[in-house]
């Protein structure tokens, strides 16, 4: 089978499409012929070599960690699922990427009707990481939640599953994102200088939460709660300095460089999402697609543009 791997530091150029042996479905698994995959942003500043303090890197490194496809092998004690259902969710183990023809699945949902492959693909890792800061932020009815970057992939879902949970959400993006993100439900507001000010005309008694998605203003979101355990991120690996808590999913050793123990993976949210989806009140932002051999031209894309939605590989 076909897999995206790099075997050193470098730019876009380092990544390669070569033949691997396929996996097979292991205890609690299932293995799906993948339509496609995401590529992702975190996994392509480790292949920069910027994260190489904080994240340990086995070389060669196969990238990917979600996809949606057709379920081919179901392993046992698997229950739920059967060959040919169609499917979107999340690889687990590192050094086995999900930017492959042929992915072991560890997190899964049936993929709605509604959504294309790409769309969701793209839904995957976002359900999962929006899921697991909202139940650990508590967010529910009558709950106000701020999320600092709402108009990404991630801060797209995680709007609307805070609103389906009865949640009042403000979002802050930049100015070419404002109709968006009110499209979305949330009460839209731009980042930067003055963010606390904006927020008390929009919420005069205050915000209840924050989930951090873009990074670079935990001070201004702790001010903002008063209390940094208010306060979640998934992009601002600072966080520990500030008293804030750093979401993430990552593998033993890649956690411990953070010095930050993984969140348990909330697989209920691809669930949730897809749920949304069927009832037409699940949107995803796609930023562009490509082939998979044209993987470079793929990470080239996400270094030259500010993106605003996942980048797709059609296998």
């Amino acid at each position: 089978m076909r897999s995206v791997q790099f075997s050193s530091y470098g730019g876009p150029e380092v990544l390669e499409v070569v033949e691997t042996p396929e996996p097979h479905a292991g205890d609690g698994e299932i293995r799906v012929a993948v339509r496609a995959s995401s590529l992702p942003p975190g996994e392509m500043m480790i292949r920069s070599g910027r994260r190489r303090q904080q994240v340990p890197t086995t070389f060669p490194h196969r990238t990917g960690h979600d996809a949606a496809g057709v379920v081919d092998e179901v392993g046992p004690g698997v229950e739920g699922v059967q060959v040919g259902d169609e499917v979107f969710g999340l690889a687990e183990s590192a050094g086995f990427g999900a930017n492959s023809d042929f992915v072991r699945l560890t997190t899964w949902a049936l993929k709605p009707p509604a959504w294309n492959w790409a769309e969701a693909t793209a839904a995957a890792g976002s359900s999962e990481t929006s899921t697991r800061v909202l139940d650990r932020l508590g967010v529910g009815p009558g709950c106000t939640l701020l999320i600092n970057g709402a108009s990404g992939s991630v801060g797209t879902v995680a709007v609307q599953l805070a609103r389906a949970r009865g949640a009042k959400v403000i979002g802050t993006a930049g100015p070419a994102n404002q109709d968006y993100v009110r499209s979305l439900g949330a009460a839209p507001t731009l980042y930067g200088d003055g963010l606390a000010g904006r927020i008390r005309e929009i919420a005069p008694v205050g915000v209840d939460a924050v989930l951090d998605c873009a990074g670079g203003a935990l001070p201004d979101l702790i001010a903002i709660t008063g209390d940094p355990a208010r306060v979640v991120t998934i992009a601002d690996t600072s966080a520990p300095r500030h008293g804030v808590h750093l979401s993430h999913g990552a593998f033993p050793a890649q956690a411990a460089a953070l010095g930050v123990p993984a969140d348990p993976p909330a697989r209920h949210g691809l669930t949730a999402a897809a749920d949304l989806a069927a009832h037409g009140h699940m949107r995803v932002r796609i930023a562009a697609a490509f082939p998979l051999e044209d993987v470079v031209a793929a990470a080239t894309f996400m270094e030259e543009t500010e993106l605003t939605g996942k980048v797709i590989l059609f296998h």
